[in-house]
């Protein structure tokens, strides 16, 4: 299990919001990773031990989630960015890239929006714009609606074909073990609080002003993010690469042994120009 290393994780207190963080210590740049909507830190760990050992990662809990306690009021991604922000000066780093994974990637486009000078890269995985997108069908939508498939692996896998796609269409099973160090935690009110952080909240028309070099990593088969949403950011991100696989929206994790070396690629290459490379199977 990657996090708990070097005395982490630990919760500190970031404008009176307890937030438990996670720091895998190394050199350079040091990415920021965050996650998906309900999930604990722990649900990237297959992601990390495919990052090369000496970067820096910072991972943390969103309000609601894992150990992070739920706040009295909803947080929309504006304020959950600036929480980021007082986190990294807290912990001393003053230029960071950024990874947004499914609900993450909406708080890594809004980070890097209000932060053009201390975010370097961003790397947006299996996301969207927010509220103005193309949506998933209204049968996955239903099933996103509950996190009920973090907390009861039998669901999990019974339904994981149908939201993920991809590798999850082979069963579950091997999305069930991915996930299995996810830290039970976390509320319904949680969870609510961060479907309506997306539910009130659009890039599409602010894009065009993130300037920073942009991996944007999209799924043929992702019924949760329709592909036609990854083209889109690609066309409105002035300095963005377009990386398509026939995956689902949880590959990422069940073949992290490829996402891992494409991520760091991305981010160590010396000018990451704008492109579109053929789809990955």
């Amino acid at each position: 299990m990657t996090a708990g290393t070097g005395g982490y994780p630990r919760t500190v207190s970031v404008c009176g919001q307890p937030l438990r963080v996670d720091v895998r210590a190394g050199s350079g740049i040091p990415l920021v990773m965050c996650n998906g909507i309900g999930a604990s830190l722990e649900a990237l760990d297959p992601l990390v031990e495919h990052l090369r050992p000496g970067r820096t990662v910072i991972r943390f809990d969103s309000p609601g989630t894992g150990g992070s306690p739920t706040g009295t009021l909803p947080q929309g991604f504006p304020r959950l960015a600036c929480l980021l922000g007082r986190l990294l000066d807290m912990l001393g780093h003053n230029h960071v890239d950024v990874m947004g994974y499914s609900w993450g990637g909406g708080l890594a486009q809004q980070f890097a929006l209000q932060n053009p000078r201390r975010c370097r890269r961003v790397v947006l995985v299996a996301t969207g714009t927010g509220v103005l997108m193309v949506p998933a069908r209204p049968d996955v939508l239903a099933m996103m609606m509950t996190p009920r498939r973090f907390t009861d692996p039998d669901h999990l896998a019974a339904i994981a074909g149908t939201i993920y796609g991809g590798t999850a269409r082979d069963g579950g099973t091997d999305l069930v073990e991915v996930l299995r160090h996810q830290r039970a935690g976390g509320s319904m009110r949680g969870y609510l609080h961060q479907l309506a952080a997306g539910a009130v909240w659009t890039s599409l028309f602010s894009l065009p002003l993130i300037r920073q070099p942009t991996l944007v990593i999209g799924g043929t088969d992702d019924p949760i993010i329709p592909v036609i949403n990854a083209r889109i950011m690609h066309r409105l991100l002035p300095n963005s690469t377009l990386e398509l696989h026939a995956g689902g929206h949880v590959d990422l994790l069940t073949r992290a042994e490829v996402f891992g070396p494409l991520i760091e690629r991305f981010l160590d290459s010396e000018r990451p120009g704008r492109k579109r490379p053929p789809t990955r199977s």
